[in-house]
């Protein structure tokens, strides 16, 4: 019998994997996929993921240092992704108990899409506030893809921390 994901009793993550798993977003967001303005932010998705899992791991600092990397990679203003980055995880690790309680990834998604907004209205005001430059229309999708991506990144770095069924388990009664 499968246990549902709720029920599961989840191994503790890898300090390597959750640094991995942020490596890779990076990488992500680091490719040359031209000014695409609807591009979902995978280092945000990942970092929210580690911080409303793991949050003595991984925290605000941790936010402050990723947000700095990816304003440098971004080549944006400094401290623009950074300030999106530690409102959303204060967010998250603000009602991280009431978050975990929905046990699905689209539940808690529905939740995620206004901390989403809010961390992407932040980098669009400041980018405007240093540039006069308003941000295209099609950057609203950005949030929205995010919230939609939400269930299957959180699939994919739940997956090796889930635990195996043992012999017990898996025996018919």
């Amino acid at each position: 019998m499968q246990l549902p994901h709720s029920a599961q009793i989840l191994r503790p993550a890898k300090p390597r994997f959750i640094v991995l798993s942020l490596l890779l977003a990076l990488c992500f967001q680091a490719l040359p996929l031209g000014q695409v303005p609807w591009k979902p932010d995978l280092a945000l998705l990942t970092l929210t993921f580690w911080a409303l899992h793991q949050p003595q791991r991984v925290s605000i600092g941790v936010a402050f240092v990723l947000g700095v990397v990816m304003d440098v990679l971004s080549a944006s203003l400094m401290g623009q992704h950074a300030l999106a980055y530690v409102v959303l995880i204060f967010w998250v690790q603000t009602v991280q108990n009431r978050l975990l309680w929905y046990p699905t990834g689209s539940q808690q998604a529905l939740l995620l899409l206004l901390p989403f907004v809010t961390a992407s209205a932040l980098q669009w005001l400041a980018g405007w506030l240093s540039s006069h430059i308003l941000p295209s229309p099609l950057s609203l999708l950005a949030p929205v893809l995010q919230t939609v991506l939400w269930p299957l990144m959180r699939a994919l770095l739940l997956a090796p921390q889930l635990s195996s069924l043992t012999e017990k388990e898996r025996r018919p009664l």
